[in-house]
């Protein structure tokens, strides 16, 4: 299942959470033609920003991906801020919860280091291309260098350019 990326939007920044949206996603917003099917963010990990966190995808059913049914799980308040990281399924798709990132940090690095953007009528975060590029090497992962060489060349061209392009 492909992630419903507007409805997550919907859902978060109606609910005021503070998230930075990176990965594939991020990837297709700055022009990659890559599929990808679920939606990495990092998020603040502030007591008020987990209770919406929380608050906002509780209504999709989020369940840990790969878990076998009826494994016990509560998505709660006490279980993020005792975690860090969480890979969900929910009834929108799939997203990555990360409260800290290889090779970029927490939140507030992230953030620092994003562009806002326009999507469903909220202003969202992005992380900026450079920082991108930059995370998809730190996770060396094998689809993340395969994404290296596209993301490259959208960095070089816009760093030429539109007159020289």
């Amino acid at each position: 299942m492909t992630s419903d990326l507007n409805a997550f939007v919907r859902a978060l920044s109606g609910a005021g959470v503070q998230y930075v949206i990176i990965g594939g996603v991020a990837a297709n917003l700055h022009g990659s033609a890559r599929t990808t099917v679920d939606l990495d963010i990092v998020y603040s990990r502030t007591p008020d920003n987990v209770a919406r966190l929380v608050r906002a995808l509780a209504p999709y059913a989020p369940y840990l991906r790969g878990a076998p049914a009826g494994l016990p799980f509560q998505f709660d308040e006490d279980t993020v801020a005792r975690g860090l990281n969480f890979t969900l399924t929910t009834t929108i798709g799939e997203i990555d919860l990360l409260g800290e990132v290889v090779g970029g940090g927490t939140y507030e690095r992230v953030q620092a280091a994003s562009d806002a953007i326009t999507l469903e009528g909220f202003t969202c975060w992005v992380v900026n291309l450079p920082t991108l590029i930059a995370l998809k090497r730190a996770a060396g992962r094998g689809k993340d260098r395969e994404v290296l060489a596209e993301l490259e060349a959208l960095r070089e061209e816009r760093e030429r350019g539109p007159a020289q392009r």
